[in-house]
Parts: structure tokens; C-alpha cells; sequence
């Protein structure tokens, strides 16, 4: 018999399809948000990006990305208690520094527009 018991592979393939949409769908929403702002410059950048349509997508990349992880590291062995337990601890860090470097380059964006985040451009 085997001892182990089955690995997650289920919900490998339900994070990585809710990461991906809600990726996509954050990519849009950011998009839409910086357009809308290009146009109207008085408004407040930070504030659009502070909302629903932003911030729903951005959980459910957090979601998915537990899920996902959490579900490849108990295939390789580990058990599913410490497996998303991990993951847990290891996706809400790195979406928490990831939210904080988004809203100081949206900072940055409004003070100087582009030209303040001094991007490397091939000319």
C-alpha cells in the first residue's frame, strides 16, 4: 500500500487557471486606470488604483498563486498542512511588497509621469 497520501493535483490546475484569469483581468483594470488618468492628469492616480476593479483581481492572483503553490509543493512530497501552510506565509509576504512597490510606482508615475521612472529604453 502506498503511504502517502494523494498530492493535489486538482488544485494545481484550479490555481493556475485563477491566477491566470485574474492576472489578465488586473492587467486590464491597471491599464483602463493609467488611460483614464493619461486623459485627466488633475485626478488622483493612486486613488483609481485603490479600487474594486484593481484590488478583486489582485486577491484572487493571491488566491490562486496559494493555491498553486501549495499544491506543487505537496506533489513533492511534503504534507498538505505544511505544503499550504507555507505557501500561505510565502504568497501573502510577496503580495504584500509587491502592492507596496505597485503603489510607490504609482507615486512616482503622478509626480514626474514617465520620464521620473527613468526606464532603460533601447534607442
Amino acid at each position: 500500500m502506498y503511504p502517502f497520501p494523494e498530492p493535489l493535483f486538482g488544485l494545481l490546475g484550479v490555481g493556475l487557471f485563477i491566477g491566470m484569469t485574474c492576472g489578465v483581468t488586473f492587467e486590464a483594470a491597471l491599464k483602463q486606470g493609467l488611460l483614464e488618468w493619461q486623459k485627466d492628469r488633475t485626478s488622483n492616480l493612486l486613488s483609481k488604483m485603490q479600487g474594486t476593479s484593481v484590488i478583486l483581481p489582485f486577491i484572487g492572483i493571491i488566491i490562486g498563486t496559494w493555491l498553486f503553490l501549495g499544491s506543487g509543493l505537496s506533489i513533492f512530497g511534503l504534507p498538505s498542512w505544511l505544503a499550504v501552510g507555507a505557501s500561505f506565509v510565502l504568497t501573502v509576504f510577496t503580495s504584500f511588497l509587491i502592492w507596496k512597490q505597485l503603489g510607490e510606482l504609482l507615486i512616482e508615475l503622478q509626480r514626474g509621469g514617465s520620464r521620473a521612472l527613468d526606464l532603460d529604453l533601447p534607442e
